[in-house]
């Protein structure tokens, strides 16, 4: 089922965003609700809603995520790649954070980048789990009573997209930047993820934000815990030998 395109103002469902008389030639169509263009963004740069993207604003999440993302696109495999992009980034985070924790004194030899690099794949892959199942429990027990129903595609997809912010740690695997810079993109990622969540379900605010911040809490315990985990079994691997 194709995602219904909507008014990005106000959300509300409409059959066509414009009318397309001759090649360049088109009419935006004005949403039935609320009177206004329903998505403006049509004839703009790409620009301008990527800005409105990173300044929070609803209408240009609603763009992206129903006018622009739809069920043809996602035949084109942009679920894979958006998921391939968002653990990318994540295990650059990852590294970030284990050279500031003192990986990079490890001997160079083959076992120690063996083992830095298990341990980040585990830390990508099963904290993301964690993250991603807390995520659509709480949808269901936080949104249920005040949300639309979402199907889980779409809502990871979502998730996905609003998750942009974790292209500034490309930057950190070049220059160096306190750890802590990685918990302020993760903060502008919640908060993100928030937004997004509000748009594709309708709930509230604060319903919106406290499924995104269990999830997020969740999945940082999960890190913490494999990060112990591992360092105990790096500690008896180094007595034993």
């Amino acid at each position: 089922m194709e995602m219904e395109p909507r008014c990005v103002h106000c959300g509300f469902g409409i059959k066509t965003l414009f009318v397309q008389y001759s090649p360049g030639n088109i009419r935006l169509m004005k949403c039935e609700n609320c009177k206004e263009v329903a998505d403006e963004y049509i004839e703009c740069e790409i620009m301008i809603p990527l800005i409105d993207l990173i300044l929070l604003k609803r209408k240009a999440y609603r763009h992206f995520l129903f006018n622009m993302l739809n069920q043809e696109i996602y035949t084109e495999g942009i679920l894979w790649k958006t998921s391939f992009l968002f653990l990318m980034l994540d295990a650059c985070g990852t590294l970030v954070l284990n050279r500031s924790q003192g990986d990079r004194c490890l001997s160079s030899s083959s076992f120690s980048s063996a083992w830095v690099c298990g341990k980040m794949l585990v830390h990508v892959f099963l904290g993301n789990l964690v993250f991603f199942y807390v995520l659509v429990v709480a949808t269901r027990v936080l949104l249920r009573s005040s949300s639309k129903e979402t199907r889980y595609k779409d809502l990871l997809l979502a998730i996905l997209v609003s998750s942009y912010f974790k292209i500034f740690l490309l930057a950190m695997m070049v220059w160096e930047f306190p750890s802590s810079v990685i918990f302020i993109i993760d903060g502008f990622v919640l908060s993100s993820n928030a937004i997004s969540l509000k748009v594709m379900t309708e709930a509230t605010t604060i319903r919106c934000l406290g499924a995104c911040f269990s999830a997020h809490v969740m999945k940082f315990l999960a890190c913490q815990m494999l990060e112990v985990i591992s360092s105990t079994s790096l500690r008896y691997f180094r007595i034993n030998c």
